[in-house]
């Protein structure tokens, strides 16, 4: 291209003031083009990078000047708890000590100069420091797991109680000794459903009966919810029912002393909230009495099923539970009516501080609620963050801030590590973090003066306006941030949560708390009836929302999602709401650009089969539906298999006539005679070809078959004595019976009850290749998971102990 001549206007030397605007005769100057060509675009790229690179830096300055890298400090302890948790053994205490000491001694060396090497170790510290804190719960819990189910007669002493409001009690025994068999190695403490008991057991009480127990449940699939991990850190060992109603040891005794001061202390709580349980129930009957009880003592198992599902599906469940609403709540009006109360003196009210009077009654009021509520992990957070946020009153701080957040993170997961896997820590956090975010960018918002809103005549509109927008915005925040965990840890979503919330939040605010809290506070006097007839009625309408939003339907079932997804998207919901820069909006990022990679990228295939971790329910996967082996299965497994395969309807198996068990019984010694077995084989064999594809037939307390649409069959046994005849004529066998083989002679896939023990639950796939298994368990090394391993005949710990051939009676 031509190159363009350009002119340079210069002052001449020398010229004065007057006549500076006298010029000399232009120098002639050649100079390249400036055109697009001259600056081609791979140029212009890299300078874009740098100066993004420069901006992204100099904002992390920002979030640093702010203090905003404190803030991931609870992130990088409780990925350092996950991390051990989910790690597949458990690391050496020195190897744990060492990755605590190492970087930390680098942080001191580092000193201030270095703020991005000693940041980068300060995090490296913090998440070895959760190891370690995991590693120390573990240990400090070391919880006895029940290894199998037995029937034993259970003699144990009532920690805790509670009842459901249709007779039944479930009590939490410390368990003394067993007996018929003696177990050798029985857990300390386990929870027992009694039913038909006349009268309830008092805490302290001696009871003896006896009671089928089970081990606590694993995941109903693999990659679902282990529930022996909570209740390992709970520590309840065994959970159960008792056959009939059992006895009190010693009639004439009264209940037994703990056997220490804290343990005293905390049955004297339990049972205060026992009594103030029963009084709310006494005044306030049924479904009412008893969501009253549960917001005051978290009591909930006497709220029906029918209410409890409503509360669920209509994205109100979060009432029920002692979380941030009810502290903020009872702690907000206990404050401003002990301090509109102080006002009416007005000597005191100009001698004193009479807003930290306030907060230092509000901090008695929510430690009381604390106390009595049972020590459920969203009261603990909630109560934490309260308590934080009326000390900073103390101090004339800011209480509504993301730094007390984390403290009270901080303080949890130092106590608790484990909670930090749970739904309860993440959802009450999250919401928490979400909302306090929220409120920081409405407070720093720019706002634009409107003379006409000023006016008398507008206020109560603007003040009307103003409560239903900030119940909204919260439902809202609420809402898509607890989004994430509901999918991941209960697979479904609530669509309606939000008209049903703006409906009963003026309810529960002005209404059932002011009044609650009254109530509570007459209690002792007995004058509270009155007020929890006002909570009555509140909560009345609080149902009635409940069971009309609920009927709408939006109860959407998402299923399982890839494992990758929840980590990636929590982290960029973290930076999303613990930064304060424009990087925050990386976090967003993120988190769309990972759900649309969910929503784009192929499905991943079912089951075809899956088969529960005792035995005793199997199912077969379809496009839209399940069919089990039981008519009637139960609601604990088979409703996280539907949430989780996103598969709401059950095809229940075909009952066919036949004869039941052998005469003998259930005896697994015993054999049946050649004929007893060609008939079963016979009739087996029949219902399988017979029947309709993918539907079980079944002879009761006999025997399951069906077909599937590949040709496989699929037989689930519940006595052994059939063995021998499902082996030939199935390809698959399922029994619950705990055998000492784990193969069919007839080289069909045997799955026992041994062996179902080890694997926990499996699920089945297909394929060209072959049959594609997958367990819950691949190894059995952390402590919540080993007694998996236990075999009673040795009293010992191992892997091995089965023998590959069955003794099938072939």
């Amino acid at each position: 291209m031509e190159e363009l001549t350009t002119v340079e206007l210069r002052p001449e030397a020398g010229a004065g003031l007057a006549d500076s605007q006298r010029f000399s005769a232009p120098a002639v100057v050649n100079r390249p083009a400036r055109t697009q060509s001259a600056t081609p675009l791979r140029h212009r790229l890299p300078a874009a990078a740098s100066q993004s690179l420069r901006a992204g830096i100099r904002m992390l300055g920002e979030e640093a000047d702010h203090g905003r890298l404190l803030l991931f400090s609870p992130v990088f302890l409780g990925a350092g708890a996950a991390f051990w948790f989910l790690a597949p053994s458990d690391f050496p205490l020195v190897a744990s000590l060492l990755c605590v000491l190492t970087p930390a001694a680098v942080v001191v060396v580092a000193g201030p100069s270095r703020p991005v090497l000693r940041a980068s170790f300060m995090a490296l510290a913090l998440f070895a420091c959760g190891m370690l804190s995991a590693q120390f719960e573990s240990w400090r819990a070391s919880t006895v797991m029940l290894d199998s189910s037995v029937t034993t007669t259970v003699t144990g002493r009532v920690e805790r109680r509670e009842g459901d409001g249709r007779g039944r009690w479930r009590y939490i025994l410390a368990v003394t000794g067993t007996e018929k068999p003696e177990l050798k190695r029985w857990p300390g403490r386990i929870t027992a459903i009694v039913r038909g008991a006349d009268t309830p057991f008092e805490i302290g009480d001696i009871i003896t009966g006896r009671a089928r127990l089970t081990p606590p449940a694993g995941p109903a699939l693999p990659e679902l919810n282990d529930f022996s991990f909570s209740a390992y850190f709970d520590g309840i060992g065994a959970n159960g029912f008792f056959y009939g109603a059992p006895e009190k040891v010693d009639l004439q005794a009264g209940p037994q002393p703990a056997r220490s001061a804290s343990e005293a202390m905390l049955e004297w709580l339990y049972q205060l909230r026992s009594r103030i349980g029963d009084r709310i129930r006494s005044i306030l009957p049924g479904d009412t009495g008893a969501f009253a009880a549960a917001l005051v003592t978290d009591e909930r198992r006497a709220i029906s099923n029918a209410t409890t599902e409503a509360l669920r599906q209509s994205g109100l469940a979060h009432i029920v539970a002692i979380s941030g609403l009810n502290m903020a709540l009872s702690a907000g009006i206990f404050f401003v009516g002990f301090r509109m109360l102080l006002s009416l003196f007005p000597g005191v009210a100009q001698a004193y501080p009479t807003k930290k009077i306030a907060a230092a009654g509000a901090l008695i009021a929510v430690t009381a609620y604390y106390l009595i509520s049972g020590f459920g992990v969203s009261a603990e957070r909630a109560f934490i963050m309260m308590a934080i946020m009326l000390i900073a009153v103390f101090f004339d701080r800011p209480s509504i801030s993301l730094r007390n957040v984390v403290l009270s993170a901080l303080v949890i997961i130092a106590i608790s590590p484990s909670e930090v896997l749970g739904p309860s820590f993440q959802m009450s956090f999250a919401a928490t973090l979400a909302l306090v975010s929220g409120y920081q960018l409405w407070k720093d918002r720019r706002i634009r003066e409107n003379a006409l809103l000023k006016l008398p005549v507008f206020r109560p509109v603007v003040a009307v306006a103003g409560f239903f927008g900030g119940v909204f915005l919260t439902s809202l925040i609420g809402g898509f941030s607890t989004a994430l965990f509901s999918i991941e840890h209960f697979h479904r979503l609530t669509a309606y949560g939000l008209p049903a919330n703006l409906a009963t939040m003026p309810i529960i605010s002005f209404i059932v708390m002011p009044a609650g809290l009254l109530a509570m506070l007459l209690m002792p006097f007995g004058l509270d009836a009155p007020l929890w007839k006002v909570v009555g009625f509140g909560l009345d309408l609080v149902i009635s929302v409940a069971k009309t939003v609920s009927g709408w339907g939006g109860d959407i079932g998402v299923g399982r999602l890839p494992a990758w997804y929840f980590a990636v998207a929590v982290a960029g919901f973290l930076l999303l709401t613990l930064l304060r820069t424009r990087l925050r909006h990386a976090g967003t990022a993120i988190l769309a650009v990972s759900t649309l990679l969910v929503l784009i990228l192929p499905v991943p295939r079912p089951p075809d089969l899956v088969i529960s971790e005792d035995g005793g329910l199997v199912a077969l996967v379809e496009t839209a539906a399940m069919a089990s082996n039981r008519e009637n299965p139960p609601d604990f497994i088979f409703d996280q298999w539907q949430r989780a395969l996103v598969l709401p309807t059950h095809h229940p198996p075909k009952m066919l006539d036949g004869p039941a068990t052998p005469p003998e019984g259930e005896d697994r010694r015993v054999r049946l005679s050649r004929e007893q077995q060609n008939e079963a084989r016979t009739a087996m064999r029949a219902a399988a070809a017979g029947g309709e594809t993918n539907r079980f037939s079944c002879v009761k307390k006999a025997w399951c078959t069906s077909r599937l649409g590949n040709g496989r069959v699929v037989t689930i046994i519940d006595n052994a004595a059939y063995l021998g005849p499902a082996c030939d004529s199935a390809d698959i066998v399922v029994t619950p019976v705990r055998l000492r083989f784990n193969s069919c002679r007839s080289g069909a896939t045997l799955f026992t009850g041994e062996t179902l023990r080890r694997t926990g639950s499996v699920e089945l796939r297909f394929a060209d290749a072959g049959l594609e298994v997958a367990t819950a368990f691949e190894t059995l090394p952390r402590p919540w998971m080993r007694q998996r391993a236990y075999d009673w005949r040795s009293n010992s710990f191992t892997e091995s102990g089965l023998s590959g051939v069955s003794d099938s009676g072939e």
